[in-house]
């Protein structure tokens, strides 16, 4: 906890309070998942020795699977990879269209010193690296000549990188963004970049500067990201892990839209391994993988990543990496971390006041108003846990023990989630899933890109 800065503990808690995975902080309270970590970090080893690699966290809901894959972020991230974290949208993101994909991807690029839309500062630090080995070779970085040697430089080695397979508007608009960027002309600069990242709203102006026309399309983006993947490792990063959380929003696309996102993700799956140094971490619910809806319904992907359990035992190596729900002394090991590291003035009797007697008490209460299953309770819980510590720090009278109860009805549907709204009396309609009979077809596996 010591490595925490106050602003961090402050995001933490403030995350905690709107019922929100907090985006920095949160290995100071990840309990119980030490085993799927270390299997995490585990791929991140293998891309980081040139393997590409994919990988399924699967989990019902209030497993901590955005948890999990925020945390494999951190680390990634603390390891010296790159990063993207791209939650599944049913309205924006669709995987029968790779390049809203890589939009998404690029759009949240991240690094440990930028922590969104980081594709800039990467090209910057792979174009001071290459400037600074043509110097250590002799080079006069104030000849009139340095900078075209830059971008011949700049071109052969990513010529060199992707094999030849970077698209040549890929390495035209890098070149001429180096240019403009020389030239001090930022906001050209700034378009083109725009243009990398996926924008389809880049003037026609800024697009005749480097000599391209239209945007990047579904059948290319593959191969740019491949470009970026190569200038994120020339820039001195290890690698790119790119999450995407909540896959299970597929299930609630129409048939002809989820058959296509599932084959698309397929040939991600199938491409991952020639694109060394990068990790994909999709994450979903059982019934995303295991049912006709989902990953089950497309028999070439079931069939790779389909997971295998051995009555209460599965391989965290296997594709599919599995969280268990969380149990009330998880529940309680988490509390007891979040009052040690909860900001106050007045530590001793926060301590007194949410003790351990009434910490069990509030795992108790919460738990049974959702129906006695602890499994689907950690995020209100925790929101209730936040809302005692800071009654009690902000009211000396407060007593949690005296004052305290939990009454499900006071909660609003706005501040439910549909799962947590089904436990609490509603119905599987609430979940939105189209009603598909028993007999749905099979998902057709032609390609869609």
């Amino acid at each position: 906890m010591g490595t925490l800065t106050a602003k961090d503990i402050e995001h933490v808690f403030e995350s905690l309070r709107k019922g929100l995975v907090p985006e920095r902080g949160i290995d100071t309270f990840a309990v119980g998942i030490e085993k799927q970590r270390a299997e995490l970090h585990r791929q991140l080893e293998l891309a980081t020795s040139g393997e590409g690699t994919i990988k399924f966290l699967r989990g019902g809901y209030g497993c901590g699977k955005t948890f999990m894959a925020r945390l494999a972020l951190l680390d990634a991230q603390a390891q010296g990879f790159a990063t993207s974290f791209v939650v599944v949208s049913d309205n924006d993101l669709k995987f029968q269209r790779f390049d809203d994909v890589y939009r998404k991807v690029m759009t949240e690029l991240g690094t440990v010193s930028c922590p969104r839309g980081a594709l800039s500062d990467i090209l910057d630090r792979w174009i001071g690296r290459v400037e600074d080995g043509l110097i250590a070779v002799g080079e006069d970085e104030a000849a009139a000549d340095f900078d075209e040697k830059v971008q011949q430089r700049l071109e052969a080695d990513l010529a060199s990188l992707t094999g030849g397979q970077a698209p040549q508007d890929f390495i035209r608009v890098i070149q001429t963004i180096f240019r403009l960027k020389q030239a001090g002309e930022a906001a050209e600069a700034g378009a083109l970049i725009s243009w990398l990242c996926g924008s389809g709203n880049v003037a026609a102006s800024s697009k005749k500067v480097a000599g391209i026309k239209g945007d990047i399309g579904s059948r290319d983006a593959l191969d740019y990201l491949r470009g970026v993947l190569e200038i994120v490792k020339a820039a001195g990063y290890k690698g790119l892990l790119i999450v995407i959380d909540e896959a299970e929003t597929i299930l609630r696309m129409r048939s002809d839209s989820r058959h296509k996102s599932l084959n698309g993700i397929r040939q991600i799956a199938d491409a991952a391994g020639s694109y060394p140094g990068m990790l994909w971490l999709f994450t979903g619910t059982p019934e995303f993988f295991d049912t006709r809806h989902g990953v089950a319904g497309l028999t070439p992907l079931h069939d790779r990543i389909r997971f295998l359990k051995q009555g209460a035992y599965a391989s965290l190596r296997q594709a599919q990496l599995e969280l268990v729900p969380f149990d009330a002394e998880r529940l309680r090991s988490v509390a007891l971390r979040l009052r040690e590291l909860y900001p106050c003035t007045t530590r001793g009797l926060v301590e007194e006041r949410v003790s351990d007697a009434f910490i069990d008490r509030l795992v108790a209460e919460v738990t049974k108003g959702f129906r006695g299953d602890v499994g689907v309770v950690p995020r209100q819980f925790l929101r209730e846990f936040v809302t005692q510590l800071d009654l009690v720090e902000e009211n000396e009278d407060y007593i949690p023990m005296d004052n305290y109860g939990f009454d499900p009805g006071r909660l609003s549907r706005a501040d439910l989630t549909p799962q947590e709204q089904q436990y609490l009396g509603g119905s599987t309609a609430d979940l939105g899933m189209e009603e598909e009979g028993d007999a749905a077809e099979l998902i057709p596996t032609e390609d869609v890109w």
